[in-house]
């Protein structure tokens, strides 16, 4: 398991990316425009991570701007975590086993989200590509992620 990043959603980007990286010093690594999606991700990271984290081997801060105004009540602003594994059927099937509920099932092989204890969003994100399988391919998402 390798640890990725942090998501948090932002309501100005402006003045978010003014304090992670003009005051507090983080940089930017990449930007992803989604105009179907209607969100701007912006990956951040430390100084001295910049060469890895370009390579997508240092953890980065992962900033969401929603382009349509929303209130992010309940702590919804902080996102979730995110680690790589190199088996997320495998993953998912010990967490469940465990009695974890699987809020989003990996059905396309790549992606999959779970609640910790406390509530907080954790996504698993397969290291390269698995092909669909059941009972995964089929599962419906239950509760929020």
């Amino acid at each position: 398991m390798e640890y990725l990043h942090t998501m948090v959603r932002v309501r100005d980007l402006d003045a978010s990316l003014d304090f992670y990286c003009r005051k507090l010093g983080l940089v930017e690594v990449s930007r992803m425009e989604n105009e179907k999606g209607r969100f701007t991700l912006v990956f951040l990271c430390a100084p001295g991570d910049l060469e890895r984290a370009k390579d997508k081997k240092a953890p980065t801060v992962e900033l969401t701007y929603n382009w349509d105004p929303e209130d992010y009540d309940g702590g919804r602003n902080f996102g979730h975590l995110a680690y790589r594994v190199d088996d997320i059927y495998a993953v998912c099937q010990r967490l469940m086993d465990g009695g974890v509920v699987i809020n989003r099932p990996p059905r396309d092989g790549h992606m999959a989200f779970v609640r910790s204890p406390d509530n907080i969003s954790i996504e698993l994100l397969q290291n390269g590509v698995l092909p669909p399988a059941e009972p995964w391919a089929s599962m419906p998402n239950t509760g929020v992620w």
